[in-house]
């Protein structure tokens, strides 16, 4: 039985989760400190369209299931439900310390790469730096403070899942299996599956090094083994995870990552998955992943600029001119960025990771070397998008899966997760093998190839334009001087990530940690990681970022106020066209990447018309409020505009929450469709595509009635009546995994119209008419879901347990 050594077996790892606290809790002292909260874009634009379904739990204890509140409606489980996996989230907050939300995603990745590298066999005080490394680089911190919270966490879990995977792989396979399994639930309930697919990308890669050396070895049979103990951990933490899983697969095709139906759409994506166009719109420049090494390669961020230094050379360049007009109209060509993408700040990896990733190169097993040097290197091929077009276009026609995600700029997920692991591999590797005159000479080529491109681009930096394509034409005094301001920034950061590979270089170089005590380097490089990237952190997340807890996410405007009076049950169109309107009532527009399609298309061809057309004629006074028919059919009964001013406009001729008509027109193509509800009366006529519906045969009747008389999220309930046998269209999105009509409580089948609405065939009589929204999805995956985190959290500890007492027994 092996003894407990409290300096070997406990001491390092509670400094590190000591460090790890210290550095999350100062890093974020306004949080703890001041009482404030962060400020993320994303963030309160996904609290404004969950508000309806957040009221709604909180007034009822049960889930809405449908939001009402953005596009007209659409499924609530992809905007914001509570699933079952109570046991996950608990074991989540435990892991955090409880730490508050978003912040507590840093810690945990600080945490989760530490265990990382203990199962690469990284010894502590190393791992520190390295988990370090991984949770505060700027991809990391520039994606929360743009509140992209769900890839941060998804991010953090990685090494988890990673650690569980290579402790199989070593022979520990209980204790994998565990890992694996937990690692792999947390991961998954932060979803985010474009995170998952770069994992997924990682795991394979891993895989597939295993594999080559399994025939190498003459060993497949034990690879094989291990691959059947990790298959039952994947699926034990996808079962944790059913019904969200579920539920996207099950919207998906309809959704925006979905197949349009339209053969020739004039603005719409007419394949599978996204927009080729909006995908590669953020794709990095050639040249833009040396922003890891030199954070300012590229100027820095596009929201940070050169105008409000009054030190630069910008400023007094237009100061200069004497006149207000011009320095107003070439202020906001001032921004410090100069690449090709429309937003962005620089991902920045860290000057001394990157020279130990060379360092990883060099003296890391091959192994490691070949699985991530390959990783990263496509996925800096991935990240460039438009600009390496030949490559990249080809994968997303023919990749599976790849065109669902947005913003290939996140693959770089894979290089931040690969560069600080390879890195601290070499770094153990070489302290190891200690500074022989062989590993010198090694060493010293890694130093050339960091530290030498620094000092190279310290000389012969002003080579490039330091000009975007749009300030081409700006004038010579003017655009001198932006040139001269982004050549000082290149090659103030380039001396600094210099004066970083220098001082870790000389130490290894020669061999000075070996005339220290080991915690003194352990220290040193410990403490240099966390500045080097501190520093550059904080130039993008400063006081600024920060705001007090009590302050509202919005107030109501005058305007909003004024309407909030109508108590009925309407719609609301802001020419914000953002989350905002979606926080106080339903709304046509909201904020979410994944929309229904047919909605989208009728955004793109229809609404957007109607709502411009609507404009133009108020502002001249001549609304003919029955030819705005797709306002009109929404239920839109106020328009807001000039919200500084607090406008609005009564939309007459909002239709109301449903109506029966007088015709059908029917077609045969969702293309014709979507046409032919541009031309018609929506208030007396219905469209229907017949190659998906029967037509109805209405028969109007000018005495008939109905009226909306109660509703929830997901149920909404109507008395008709009507002395012919006729038919009702309702001013509801046609929604069909889950949404089920009766008529006096007998099932009746939903009829989709005008390309989005809903439609029933009402017979003649007083009936109740009423919608619930049920999907299988969450009533038996939520099951599912339960049940599996249950399990999860009983096999984890029991691995945990077991591979305990295998230690003391070995």
């Amino acid at each position: 039985m092996k003894k407990i050594n409290f300096s070997q077996h406990i001491l390092p790892h509670a400094l590190a989760i000591i460090v790890f606290l210290v550095v999350t809790v100062f890093f974020f002292s306004p949080v703890f400190f001041e009482n404030k909260t962060l400020i993320q874009g994303d963030i309160q634009q996904s609290v404004a369209v969950s508000k309806s379904l957040h009221d709604y739990r909180d007034q009822t204890g049960e889930e809405g299931l449908w939001a009402p509140n953005l596009y007209s409606g659409m499924p609530g489980y992809m905007v914001n439900v509570q699933w079952g996996f109570g046991p996950v989230s608990v074991l989540k907050r435990i892991l955090t310390f409880n730490l508050p939300h978003p912040i507590g995603n840093i810690f945990l990745a600080f945490t989760c790469y530490y265990i990382m590298l203990l199962a690469f066999k990284v010894r502590p005080y190393l791992a520190i730096a390295g988990a370090l490394a991984f949770g505060l680089s700027s991809f990391m911190i520039i994606g929360l403070s743009a509140g992209h919270n769900a890839r941060i966490g998804a991010m953090a879990f990685m090494p988890l899942v990673l650690a569980g995977i290579h402790l199989s792989f070593s022979g520990k396979r209980m204790l994998g299996f565990g890992i694996t399994a937990a690692g792999l639930a947390l991961h998954l309930h932060q979803n985010h599956l474009q995170v998952t697919y770069y994992l997924i990308m990682i795991v394979l890669g891993y895989g597939l090094m295993q594999l080559i050396l399994g025939i190498r070895e003459k060993r497949v049979m034990e690879v094989f083994k291990t691959v059947v103990v990790l298959v039952p951990a994947a699926l034990l933490a996808a079962g944790t995870f059913f019904g969200p899983l579920w539920a996207v697969y099950e919207y998906t095709p309809h959704s925006t990552r979905g197949k349009t139906e339209l053969v020739s759409p004039a603005s719409v994506n007419s394949g599978s998955g996204l927009n080729r166009d909006y995908v590669f719109n953020y794709s990095n420049g050639i040249l833009e992943p040396m922003t890891m090494l030199v954070p300012n390669f590229y100027g820095g961020s596009n929201s940070q600029f050169l105008f409000r230094d009054q030190n630069s050379e910008s400023y007094k360049a237009l100061m200069g001119t004497g006149n207000e007009q011009l320095v107003n109209n070439y202020a906001r060509y001032t921004s410090q960025y100069w690449g090709e993408q429309p937003f962005t700040a620089p991902y920045y990896a860290g000057a001394i990771v990157v020279f130990l990733f060379v360092v990883g190169i060099i003296f890391a097993e091959r192994k490691y070397v070949w699985w991530l040097v390959s990783l990263s290197a496509l996925a800096i091929m991935l990240s460039w998008g438009k600009n390496f077009e030949t490559f990249n276009y080809f994968l997303f026609d023919h990749l599976p899966g790849y065109s669902k995600f947005r913003s290939v700029t996140f693959v770089l997920t894979i290089v931040f997760f690969a560069m600080p692991l390879l890195g601290l591999l070499g770094l153990e590797k070489f302290l190891e093998n200690g500074a022989t005159k062989e590993n010198q000479k090694k060493l010293l080529i890694a130093f050339a190839a960091t530290g030498g491109v620094c000092l190279a681009l310290v000389v012969f930096g002003g080579m490039f334009s330091f000009l975007r394509e749009a300030e081409s034409t700006l004038p010579d005094w003017f655009a001198n001087a932006l040139r001269d301001d982004r050549k000082s920034l290149l090659r103030s950061d380039a001396f600094r990530s210099f004066s970083f590979i220098a001082a870790i270089f000389i130490i290894l170089y020669f061999n000075l940690q070996k005339k220290v005590s080991p915690y003194l380097f352990y220290g040193f490089l410990i403490f240099f990681v966390m500045i080097d990237l501190v520093v550059v952190d904080k130039r993008h997340f400063a006081k600024e970022n920060y705001k007090r807890k009590r302050e509202a996410v919005f107030t109501a405007r005058p305007s909003e106020q004024q309407i909030l009076q109508d108590k009925s049950y309407y719609r609301v169109l802001s020419d914000e066209m953002d989350g905002r309107a979606s926080y106080f009532f339903n709304s046509l527009l909201g904020y979410h990447g994944a929309i229904l399609k047919r909605y989208e298309n009728l955004q793109d061809s229809c609404l957007y018309q109607d709502v411009q057309e609507f404009f133009t004629d108020a502002q001249q006074q001549k609304l003919d409020y029955p030819k705005y028919g797709i306002i009109n059919m929404l239920n839109c009964k106020y328009i807001i505009f000039g919200e500084q001013t607090g406008q609005f406009v009564l939309n007459r001729g909002a239709i109301g929450p449903a109506w029966f008509i007088h015709e059908v027109v029917t077609v045969n193509s969702p293309t014709e469709e979507l046409a032919k509800v541009e031309e018609i009366d929506t208030r007396k006529t219905a469209v229907v595509d017949i190659s998906k519906f029967t037509a109805p045969e209405p028969q109007y009747d000018s005495a008939s009635s109905i009226k909306l008389i109660a509703y929830k999220p997901n149920y909404l309930k109507y008395e008709a009546e009507t002395q012919t046998n006729n038919t009702a269209v309702f001013s509801e999105i046609y929604y069909a995994d889950g949404w089920t009509a009766t008529i006096d409580g007998k099932e009746s089948p939903i009829l989709r119209v005008n390309y989005v609405l809903r439609a029933l065939e009402i017979p003649a009589g007083k009936h109740i008419v009423e919608f619930r929204f049920a999907p299988k999805s969450y009533t038996v995956g939520n099951k599912i879901t339960a049940a599996a985190s249950w399990v999860l959290v009983v096999v984890l500890l029991v691995s945990i347990g077991w591979s305990l007492r295998k230690e003391k027994e070995d």
